[in-house]
C-alpha cells in the first residue's frame, strides 16, 4: 500500500516564443518550489500528529484531531490521504514495519535467547509502538470464555492464543504482519527452546505484552516509568521457571 503523492508537471514551450518560455517557466518554479516545500512539511506534520493522537486515542480518532494536533485544516489531510482508512493503513504499515527491524535487530545481534526476546520487547515498547499495533495484529482469542480478551473473538479448541483478524486485511497488510508474525516468532521459539521461556507463551502473547505495557500518559517521564516498570513485571510473567 503506498499513498499517492501529487505529481508536479511544467510545460516546455518551443519554437519562437521558447526564449519567453523559458522565462516564464523559471518564474513558475520560483512560485511552485515554495509549494512543494510546504506540501512535504504538510505531509511530515500530518503523519506525526496521527501517530500522537492514534497513539493516544486509538484508531478510532477523527480526522479532525489530526488536523488540529498537525496544525492544518482537515482539508489538507484528505487531500493527502482520501479516507481515514487509507491513513489508518499508512501509520499501521510503519509500525508494522518498524516492530519487523527492531525484531530483526535483537535476532541478529543478541546471541542469548532470553536476551533477545527481552531486547526486543523493551525496545518496542519504549519506542511506544504498542499503541500503534494495527488491530489485525493484536484480534486474539482464547479457548476458555472465562479468560477471553474484551471485544475479541474465540477460537474453538486450539489450546492456545491465535490471531484473528477482524475484518480481511489487504494483501500488502498481510505481507507486512507475516514478515513480523515470522521474526517474533523465531525469538519466541528460541527463547522456548532455551527453557527460558513458559511453553505456552505464544506469538500473540508477546504482542500483547507489547500493547500492554505502552500505557498513554501525560507526562513523559510517568509514562516512562510506568512502562518500563508494567514490563519488568510482565517479562517475569513469561519466563520460565525451575520446577
Amino acid at each position: 500500500m503506498h499513498v499517492q503523492e501529487s505529481h508536479w508537471s511544467s510545460a516546455v514551450a518551443t519554437g519562437a516564443a521558447m526564449s519567453a518560455s523559458t522565462g516564464n517557466g523559471r518564474a513558475d518554479r520560483t512560485r511552485t518550489a515554495p509549494l512543494r516545500v510546504d506540501a512535504q512539511r504538510n505531509l511530515e506534520h500530518v503523519l506525526r500528529a496521527a501517530r500522537e493522537v492514534f497513539g493516544e486515542l486509538g484508531y478510532g480518532a477523527p480526522m479532525e484531531d489530526v488536523a488540529r494536533r498537525a496544525r492544518v485544516g482537515v482539508g489538507t489531510v484528505y487531500r493527502r490521504f482520501p479516507s481515514k482508512d487509507v491513513l489508518v493503513r499508512r501509520i499501521a504499515e510503519e509500525e508494522i514495519s518498524r516492530l519487523t527491524d527492531q525484531a530483526r535487530a535483537a535476532l541478529g545481534q543478541e546471541d542469548e535467547p532470553w536476551s533477545a526476546l527481552s531486547r526486543f520487547l523493551r525496545t518496542s515498547v519504549a519506542s511506544g509502538a504498542g499503541r500503534l499495533l494495527p488491530p489485525q495484529v493484536l484480534r486474539v482469542g482464547v479457548v476458555e470464555d472465562h479468560a477471553r480478551v474484551p471485544q475479541q473473538r474465540t477460537q474453538p479448541n486450539t489450546g492456545e492464543l491465535r490471531l484473528v483478524p477482524e475484518t480481511p486485511a489487504a494483501p500488502e497488510d498481510d505481507a507486512g504482519a507475516a514478515q513480523l508474525l515470522d521474526v517474533v516468532g523465531r525469538l519466541v521459539e528460541r527463547a522456548r527452546a532455551a527453557g527460558e521461556l513458559r511453553p505456552d507463551v505464544s506469538v500473540s502473547d508477546v504482542l500483547l505484552v507489547i500493547a500492554t505495557a505502552a500505557p498513554s500518559l501525560p507526562d513523559a517521564a510517568q509514562q516512562a516509568a510506568a512502562s518500563a516498570r508494567l514490563l519488568d513485571i510482565l517479562l517475569e510473567g513469561l519466563r520460565s521457571r525451575p520446577a
